[in-house]
């Protein structure tokens, strides 16, 4: 994905996104996604040297460890 194109909705990603688009997403350094992708449970296949991720499997885990993660809101 260019670099410079905005993102403004789902439908502007590609089916298959790659490293720099999961960075610009979760909007994150280069190390941090590289990181994410080598996470246990991250939906991260091979092609060749490059590392992909489908958008409907990387989106399904972000809803998956979203729900995981404690509400700071919740009171006690």
């Amino acid at each position: 994905m260019n670099d410079k194109k905005r993102l403004n909705s789902y439908e502007d990603l590609p089916l298959v996104l790659d490293v720099a688009d999961i960075q610009r997403i979760m909007g994150i350094s280069r190390a941090s996604a590289y990181e994410l992708v080598h996470t246990p449970g991250f939906p991260a296949f091979r092609r060749g040297r490059l590392i992909k991720v489908s958008k409907i499997a990387f989106f399904e885990w972000m809803a998956k460890v979203s729900e995981t993660v404690p509400r700071s809101d919740k009171k006690a």
